[in-house]
């Protein structure tokens, strides 16, 4: 009575130092058809605030390396070497106040909150014509593969 075993891998026929066959990669087709508005909404919210925060910790940063190195102090006096004549001043042009850090980094602050507010309007707006444009043409397709 013989009887016969399977080997360890499992099946028949193989041997111990056999490497299993290459699986292909599984592969999903997925389309998308909706973007909720008010999800884009909030994302869009999120990264323009995010955003916004960078821009003006660049901006304080900039200026005040660029204070530190003296540009602004060799810009307000060559500015006002061009607009004195006879050391009589010609016009009634304050340069210094252009270079003040309150209002450069005022202006950060109000460029900033104008454009927070315009990119979440505009992605929750463009979220809306998606979605128009998705139930005439059926949304976007999209595959997504395993990595190898």
């Amino acid at each position: 009575m013989s009887s016969s075993s399977p080997s360890p891998e499992g099946s028949p026929g193989r041997k111990p130092g056999d490497a299993p066959a290459p699986r292909s990669p599984r592969k999903a087709h997925l389309v998308l058809r909706r973007i909720e508005p008010w999800s884009a909404m909030k994302f869009s919210f999120v990264v323009s605030l995010v955003c916004f925060v960078v821009l003006f910790i660049a901006v304080a940063v900039l200026y005040m390396v660029l204070s530190g190195l003296g540009v602004f102090e060799n810009i307000i006096q060559m500015v006002n070497q061009l607009t004195v004549a006879d050391g009589k001043p010609t016009n009634g042009i304050n340069v210094a106040s252009w270079f003040e850090p309150v209002r450069i980094l005022g202006y950060t602050a109000l460029i900033g909150t104008v454009n927070v507010g315009l990119i979440t309007a505009l992605s929750t707006l463009g979220a809306v014509i998606y979605n128009v444009a998705s139930d005439l043409v059926g949304g976007v397709e999209v595959t997504f593969s395993e990595a190898e």
